[in-house]
């Protein structure tokens, strides 16, 4: 006779807690403060979901009220101005832009609402953690955490079982890895 194969089983400890380790996108920035504004080349590398390289070279202010930065994309021929993130709520931001693309002939504008929250049906973080390793010169983590809590319930007399656990559900990645040379005029 042969053992019947439950339907029901479990997720395994594997299935519901992923932690990728491999980020997906390595840039090395280098920038140069002068006389208040920050010139920087930032090459950027992809390998996921293809291997791919962007070059950008951008200038923008320094002080904390900052509300601009100016890019230039040398590879693609686009040239953009975006405002700086205008907080809406404590944790939903605006971002505009416009922009020209001489490949395209094409000039125009565009927006982003970001959160560090969001998800399809689970919950997500996305965070940047910056570490100094010595004056001049940062590393700049970007992960991300998508996580369903677990939930213990419970029943007596309903016929429902008296004691249920769902383990929740966790997936972490480390996606980017920076390395930002910082050259100041003065430390």
């Amino acid at each position: 006779m042969e053992p019947s194969l439950n339907s029901e089983e479990p997720p395994s400890w594997d299935e519901l807690y992923n932690i990728n380790l491999v980020p997906s996108e390595l840039f090395f920035k280098f920038r140069k403060e002068h006389q208040g504004f920050r010139f920087g080349v930032n090459l950027e590398f992809y390998n996921a979901p293809s291997n791919d390289f962007l070059a950008k070279l951008v200038l923008k202010p320094l002080s904390p009220d900052r509300k601009w930065k100016f890019i230039y994309e040398p590879i693609h021929s686009d040239i953009r101005v975006l405002s700086k993130k205008i907080p809406i709520t404590k944790f939903l931001n605006l971002q505009v832009g416009v922009g020209h693309s001489f490949q395209l002939r094409a000039t125009g504008w565009k927006w982003k609402l970001t959160t560090c929250f969001g998800g399809d049906g689970m919950s997500r973080i996305r965070n940047k953690t910056s570490l100094g390793l010595f004056p001049g010169m940062d590393l700049r983590l970007g992960w991300r955490a998508d996580y369903v809590l677990p939930e213990i319930t419970g029943a007596v007399g309903s016929g429902e079982p008296l004691f249920n656990l769902n383990s929740g559900k966790l997936e972490a990645s480390l996606d980017r890895i920076e390395a930002i040379l910082t050259h100041r005029d003065t430390y």
